[in-house]
């Protein structure tokens, strides 16, 4: 199931631009600092939720540096 999930994550990636991925990078690194800042607090129901978003940052961040190379 998760496969799936990150396949179509990555197909989504593909039709993004330059300034779309900014954006989301950002707003995705803010929920990372708020999820972790809650879990230091009082441990989540799901920490894996943070792995998760950990991995779909990196995943833009790809992206992104390969719009910019031309790629």
């Amino acid at each position: 199931m998760a496969n799936k999930q990150t396949y179509e994550f990555n197909k989504n990636l593909k039709d993004l631009t330059v300034v779309d991925l900014k954006a989301k990078i950002q707003e995705d690194q803010l929920r990372l600092k708020k999820l972790e800042f809650a879990h230091a607090i009082s441990p989540l129901e799901n920490p894996m939720n943070i792995r998760g978003l950990r991995r779909d940052i990196a995943r833009l961040k790809t992206e992104l540096k390969k719009k910019e190379m031309g790629i």
